[in-house]
């Protein structure tokens, strides 16, 4: 997948993500030891970032993306559905863009 490619794939995902109302069970509650709001804004913001500058993100973003997509794998099993999809779609940003940053 080009960087093209990989940047309309990631501006579909984050605007379904943006249009997409929090799921109101995990507003202020710890999952495997990591609050969710944050595991939600972290990558949300790092996601916004790179679809600014053009699918290019600096090293401080890029190591705080990679800590969120572990966080993300560990914690998604855990969620109920509604859960499972919020944080699946910023764990599949997550993942286009690190590969894109990392071919």
């Amino acid at each position: 997948m080009d960087l093209t490619d990989r940047r309309a794939a990631v501006t579909t995902l984050f605007e379904a993500h943006r249009k997409a109302p929090f799921p109101s069970r995990w507003r202020g509650a710890d999952v495997a030891g990591f609050d969710m709001v944050m595991l939600d804004a972290d990558p949300a913001g790092c996601v916004s970032a790179w679809l600014e500058h053009l699918g290019i993100l600096d090293d401080r973003r890029r190591n705080v993306l990679a800590e969120c997509e572990q966080r993300l794998i560990r914690v998604i099993p855990e969620l109920d559905a509604d859960g499972r999809e919020y944080y699946q779609r910023l764990l599949d940003m997550t993942i286009l863009i690190l590969a894109a940053d990392f071919p």
